[in-house]
């Protein structure tokens, strides 16, 4: 994921970067912040390469944010934008260039926290990752190449799409906990499955994309079901 700081003072460019690091790790997000001291400076990056998020100060010497938002707009319908500013009297024009939130100076953690809450529902799934302590070191896995994990004689081991195996030693309940995701689904009481590598169930296992068969408790039966069926429909909302 690419954030974007978009402030012409440079100490709250940073403040902003230092609560974001924050978030990011909280919520184990994979992103690339970079930080930008004009509205101009940024566009000419953004029209390059496109941003995820952005966050843009509304006041910036003889530049307005509001403006810098209508240009981005012109080529960038997708971009989440928020505004950083001491005041919401821009509501409207706000409204216009679809912001998805005000950040109002000063912030705390608090209001990053309750903010990147919200941003986390709409930003791309690819971008979530687990750090797993392995044999031979610590290992960053995105959430979308884990394919299924099973519990077996005090250890986690995680089958991944590029073939491997990671094994981890820690319990299942803790492991689970970790992937506070919509996309996996624990199909025992040792087996947990990424529904986004789930080509079929039926009734008894996910069939896997791969023809790999991952069974499910017959009393989770009815919930898998219906797991996936939600699954599989929001999927094609986000489309």
């Amino acid at each position: 994921m690419r954030i974007a700081i978009v402030d012409d003072i440079a100490s709250e460019r940073e403040q902003l970067s230092a609560g974001l690091g924050v978030q990011l790790a909280r919520l184990s997000l994979d992103a690339v912040i970079f930080e930008y001291a004009s509205g101009s400076d940024f566009l000419t990056a953004a029209g390059k390469e496109r941003f995820d998020l952005v966050f843009l100060d509304i006041y910036m010497g003889n530049e307005n944010g509001v403006d810098t938002a209508q240009a981005l707009r012109r080529f960038d319908a997708d971009c989440m934008l928020v505004f950083t500013t001491i005041s919401t009297d821009h509501a409207l024009d706000g409204f216009r260039v679809r912001a998805f939130h005000y950040l109002v100076k000063p912030y705390t953690e608090a209001d990053l926290a309750a903010l990147f809450d919200e941003i986390i529902k709409r930003l791309p799934a690819d971008d979530r990752y687990i750090e797993v302590n392995a044999v031979g070191g610590s290992i960053r896995l995105r959430f979308r190449e884990i394919l299924y994990a099973e519990h077996h004689q005090h250890q986690i081991h995680i089958y991944r799409t590029d073939g491997q195996e990671t094994v981890v030693r820690q319990t299942f309940r803790e492991f689970c906990a970790r992937l506070a995701d919509g996309r996996f689904f624990p199909c025992s009481r040792g087996v947990v499955v990424n529904l986004e590598h789930a080509g079929d169930f039926d009734g008894a296992d996910f069939i896997l994309k791969n023809g790999k068969r991952v069974p499910v408790s017959r009393d989770l039966s009815k919930a898998a079901r219906m797991a996936f069926g939600d699954f599989l429909f929001g999927r094609r909302e986000k489309r």
